[in-house]
């Protein structure tokens, strides 16, 4: 059983049976649980989930720096493999013997893993630029106005076309920042150049200067 409190990508609560996402179903139907969502002002649900939140914050956060969401987790989990050996009186036991006890009563994981992160396809408009969560990874510009394949996760954004990499970014967990790999920007300053570089075609006459009173004669008015 999976249950979350009012979280937008999961779904919604409605009586009855909660009304989730295309993908939270999905994820549901692969690990073969039930999803609930918390209703509106359940304060006993709530309280659950906001005491653990609680805990997290006075116990681990005060006074630690953290470089990276990877370092935020690496630190989390060496915090928690600690907490977890305690004795805890409100349990009566250590919090790592009610763990073992939960893995010995839960299914096996299918053997198909879920899919997870970010994955669409579109066709690379001429910025070359992608964008993801509030910011803009760069693609190399000769895929411009092809289908790309887009996939991401917490750590890395790929894109491909045709099968054929075209750009591999860190994920940034900012917000409106724009990330450019040097070998795109340079690729596409050469093909601006190139462009620019093209022989006009010959015959072309220069643009023709209207005389403006033919539109007063047009209209009946005579031009101040």
């Amino acid at each position: 059983m999976l249950v979350w409190d009012g979280e937008g990508a999961v779904g919604k609560y409605r009586p009855g049976e909660p009304l989730l996402t295309e993908a939270t179903h999905a994820f549901r139907g692969l690990l073969g649980t039930k999803v609930i969502i918390c209703r509106p002002g359940d304060p006993e649900a709530k309280g659950l989930l906001e005491r653990t939140h609680d805990h997290y914050e006075k116990s681990f956060l005060p006074g630690r720096r953290f470089a990276s969401p990877k370092d935020f987790n690496t630190q989390f989990g060496s915090w928690v493999a600690g907490s977890n050996e305690r004795t805890m009186r409100v349990l009566g036991c250590r919090p790592v013997e009610r763990v073992a006890a939960d893995r010995a009563g839960m299914l096996p994981l299918p053997p198909v893993p879920a899919v997870t992160g970010w994955r669409w396809s579109t066709r690379l408009p001429r910025d070359h630029y992608v964008r993801l969560d509030g910011n803009d990874y760069s693609i190399h510009p000769a895929v411009i106005g092809r289908r790309i394949e887009v996939v991401a996760d917490l750590e890395h954004v790929r894109v491909s076309c045709d099968g054929q990499p075209v750009a591999c970014h860190d994920r940034s967990w900012a917000k409106h920042q724009t990330f450019t790999d040097p070998s795109h920007a340079a690729a596409a300053d050469l093909l601006r150049r190139k462009r620019w570089q093209l022989p006009r075609p010959l015959g072309v006459d220069e643009v023709e200067q209207r005389d403006l009173s033919v539109y007063d004669d047009l209209c009946g008015e005579v031009a101040i």
